[in-house]
């Protein structure tokens, strides 16, 4: 018996050492990623400039109420290879204002806010201490294709665990991105359980890990934006419905546009620097627009008949749950503080209803319009005065070509053989062929 105990003791130290040499395996593979991902930045140009994007209006206006609320859910931009996607995203990080953070914390933290503190920030500002505050850039945070669950949401060191009793965690990306970014190019060709991590975290604001026992919560509050190319796989429906705003992209038509943005990428590769000061007055009157939008939003106000058109479009437009009403209103919202004012219009909800609902529509593979059309159709529909008035009167005249048509068949002699009975078959109709 005592053999066999021992033998038992020595199973679990040696179960116990494995777990602690594949923690720390998985350990160190993250610190050599975060390594390699800062060693990476810290060389990278600048990102080329927003202002010198060419066309792309709808995407570049999702990107931009985004940033001036980012409740709204973030952006899910689809077309086609080379047509911008990535340039595009990379670039709006450079419209975003500087954020206070406590220096050298893993998570961003604020200095200030408890709602975006990392677990350890947290108890020293409870504790009453006085936090060390520093300038960063918001951060950017692009998800690769191969990366691990651990790597999106942060290990927890096992081994420190076992032997001090205390809870060591490794921050993941999600840690990176709260208060921030996170960028997952080609989305649709991610893991379907990752994707569901991360908009799962989006939009919970949180991140929480379990592991032998052990959990860890942490702040995740970030603009959560996609893209891929539809050619190579679509998303499920249900998590193209976590997205809060969808846009289509395609290669640009215009000649001018076309010569002007080509023109411009091969004078940010030839001389960086010289383009990034030409297009900074551009820049920061953008920025400065932003800004004062993201102050005025809270002044910003909707009536209750819009709100009551949103949910009667959505409601006939068969639209699933209730984001698509949600998200109608913040980007309407966003919109006009964006262009200065502070009253939501049917103008404005027009503008933005097709990138909040596109996505949100059962697709028919035998419909030939597309739903982005058949959102912005079904709104004019409801909204036009002349459309309005042309159905009612095609409406009005079909109810009076029934009526008629029950009048006459009412009103017709009924003729029947001699002794036939009523309801009894007459034969074949006469056609009038031999």
């Amino acid at each position: 018996t005592m053999l066999g105990t021992q033998q038992q003791g020595l199973r679990a130290t040696r179960f116990a050492k494995a777990n602690a040499f594949k923690a720390g395996a998985q350990r160190r593979s993250v610190r050599a990623a975060a390594v390699a991902e800062r060693s990476r930045v810290s060389v990278s140009r600048p990102a080329f400039p927003f202002t010198r994007i060419q066309g792309q209006e709808e995407m570049k206006l999702a990107l931009m109420l985004n940033v001036i609320d980012p409740n709204i859910g973030g952006v899910l931009v689809m077309g086609d290879r080379g047509t911008g996607k990535s340039a595009a995203v990379r670039a709006v990080v450079d419209l975003l204002p500087m954020i206070d953070v406590v220096p050298d914390d893993p998570f961003n933290s604020s200095p200030t806010d408890a709602k975006v503190m990392g677990p350890d920030v947290l108890l020293r500002f409870l504790d009453g201490e006085k936090l060390p505050s520093g300038k960063m850039r918001t951060p950017l945070v692009e998800l690769p294709l191969g990366a691990t669950e651990d790597r999106i949401c942060g290990t927890i060191d096992i081994e420190k665990a076992l032997q001090e009793g205390v809870k060591a965690y490794e921050p993941g990306l999600l840690a990176k991105a709260n208060r921030g970014i996170l960028y997952v190019d080609e989305v649709n060709l991610l893991d379907d359980g990752l994707v569901d991590v991360v908009l799962d975290s989006s939009a919970s604001g949180v991140n929480t890990v379990e592991r032998e026992g052990i959990s860890i919560v942490h702040p995740a509050k970030f603009i959560m934006i996609g893209s891929g190319n539809p050619a190579e796989g679509e998303l499920r429906p249900q998590l193209l419905d976590r997205f809060g705003l969808s846009v289509n992209v395609r290669t640009l038509q215009d000649k001018e546009q076309r010569v002007q943005l080509v023109m411009d990428r091969l004078a940010y590769e030839m001389d960086t620097d010289t383009l990034m000061e030409a297009a900074r007055p551009a820049q920061e009157a953008l920025t400065k627009k932003l800004n004062e939008a993201r102050d005025r939003l809270k002044q910003v106000k909707i009536s209750g008949a819009l709100q009551l058109l949103i949910s009667e479009l959505c409601s006939k437009l068969d639209v699933d749950g209730l984001r698509g009403d949600i998200v109608i209103n913040r980007a309407a919202k966003s919109l006009v503080a964006y262009e200065g004012r502070k009253e939501v219009t049917l103008p404005d909800i027009e503008k933005v209803v097709s990138m909040c609902l596109n996505h949100r529509l059962r697709k028919d593979p035998l419909d030939p319009i597309d739903t982005g059309s058949k959102v912005v159709m079904t709104f004019k529909r409801m909204t036009d005065p002349e459309i309005i008035r042309r159905e009612e009167e095609m409406k009005r005249k079909m109810e009076e070509a029934q009526k008629k048509a029950k009048a006459a068949a009412a009103n017709a002699p009924v003729s029947r053989p001699e002794g036939q009975k009523a309801g009894a078959w007459g034969g074949m109709p006469n056609t009038g062929r031999k």
